[in-house]
């Protein structure tokens, strides 16, 4: 959520940030004239407030005074002025409500180096590292290659699930294992982040403190007769770990890591896209999620992404960082990068990891404040989180990039510890 007061005082600049984003029927002109409005009542009910409190005093001495019809006439307004109130409280309620809902519907600002472009056509690759493999056979995408081998059961998935549901079974359920806890071990005992273990459903009002709700509702799983949500990532439990709450001076940076399945409507046509296990319902992430003073954001977001490059560096996987563009920002991200690792057998580049500066946006959402120093007054914290790594796609890179001739795929060697030893699948 965006700070009322920098939006009266930056109208213009609000203004041009909507028009960068490409955000189209997004409240924000709504959210300043309700804002007004809630001022005009506040400052209306202050006055009948003060007025009432001098009036119910002259009304004792007027009748100590024997000046009965004059006070009675007072009373009177007295009475007039309580009706008063009560009409602009349940004005004010409503605008009060009405605002609230504008503001959770207003996207977050973007950096000032953020590129500008309207979609995703304006994103810009600023980094490349490794090498694509050459291969002196026709590499086969990754679902030939796991029936092959017997490790992906696509049609046991859709018949338990139905489509876009799949399982892993023998060496892939294993690698995914593997892939998990050493993510975890090299962020925990090399990155300094701390592990936690969230739920996997959470109340609506951390959907909304993360900006998932209202806006993106549609894509999310919900019980609705408990109002639990299924969340969508880690970031959704581990930002809300510290909503309603001050930490206290010194305390800062706080990392954390997780590790959790994901659930999503992805709402994709039919098609080359949503083939073997790029785009499904559920799957596996470890994300990272960082709370650190305003000043350090930026320094931040350059170390969280590195700590994902490294991991795939390690792996030897060929990836790219990417600057994404105002017009495909995320609705909560100041700036953002994206890691795509390169897939050989399907010949695309692919996304395994989002990294995002928030900002004070979600921390306001969340009621998430810092101390700077001992008896300060709190500030908003900034959030950062970023998927350190999501599984299905690091597995389809590794069975693309590591295939042989033969149709058996090299495991990479940081794993094989986490693999009983095991060099190759086959």
């Amino acid at each position: 959520m965006l700070d009322i007061k920098w939006m009266r005082e930056h109208r213009a600049e609000l203004a041009e940030a909507m028009a960068k984003l490409n955000a189209v029927d997004v409240p924000w002109e709504r959210a300043l004239d309700l804002d007004e409005r809630r001022r005009e009542l506040l400052t209306q009910v202050e006055v009948l407030r003060a007025e009432r409190n001098t009036g119910s005093k002259r009304i004792g001495e007027l009748f100590r005074e024997k000046k009965a019809d004059e006070a009675n006439a007072l009373k009177a307004r007295m009475t007039e002025i309580g009706s008063e109130i009560d009409a602009i409280d349940v004005e004010l309620r409503q605008v009060e409500e009405e605002f609230q809902a504008a503001m959770l519907r207003i996207p977050n600002i973007p950096e000032p180096d953020v590129p500008v472009a309207p979609d995703e056509l304006g994103n810009q690759v600023v980094k490349e590292w490794g090498e694509k493999p050459v291969m002196d056979f026709d590499p086969k995408p990754h679902w030939d290659l796991a029936e092959a081998l017997d490790i992906i059961d696509f049609e046991r998935g859709v018949k338990l699930s139905g489509s876009r549901f799949y399982v892993l079974k023998g060496a892939a359920a294993r690698l995914q294992r593997a892939l998990i806890n050493w993510f975890l071990d090299v962020h925990t005992s090399e990155h300094g982040y701390t592990e936690v273990y969230p739920p996997f459903m959470v109340r609506g009002y951390c959907m909304e403190g993360t900006g998932n709700l209202p806006k993106f509702g549609d894509v999310l799983y919900r019980d609705a007769e408990e109002d639990y949500w299924f969340i969508p990532t880690a970031e959704v439990p581990v930002t809300n770990l510290y909503r309603d709450e001050i930490i206290e001076a010194g305390q800062l940076p706080i990392y954390h890591v997780a590790s959790t399945p994901c659930f999503r409507r992805e709402k994709v046509s039919a098609g080359k896209d949503v083939r073997g296990i790029k785009r499904v319902h559920q799957f596996h992430k470890v994300e990272m999620v960082k709370f650190v003073e305003p000043e350090q954001g930026r320094h931040e977001l350059e170390k969280l992404t590195h700590d994902a490059e490294e991991l795939l560096e390690r792996l030897g996987l060929p990836y790219r960082r990417v600057a994404i563009a105002t017009g495909d920002l995320s609705f909560v991200a100041a700036i953002k990068y994206d890691l795509e690792v390169w897939a050989a057998g399907s010949g695309e580049w692919l996304e395994v990891s989002s990294c995002s500066l928030f900002r004070d946006f979600q921390a306001r959402r969340a009621n998430i404040r810092y101390r700077p120093a001992e008896g300060v007054r709190p500030e908003y914290v900034y959030t950062l989180n970023g998927s350190g790594l999501a599984l299905p796609r690091v597995i389809i890179a590794i069975l693309e990039n590591c295939q042989q001739a033969d149709g058996s795929v090299i495991i990479p060697e940081v794993l094989r510890p986490y693999m009983g030893g095991m060099e190759r699948i086959g």
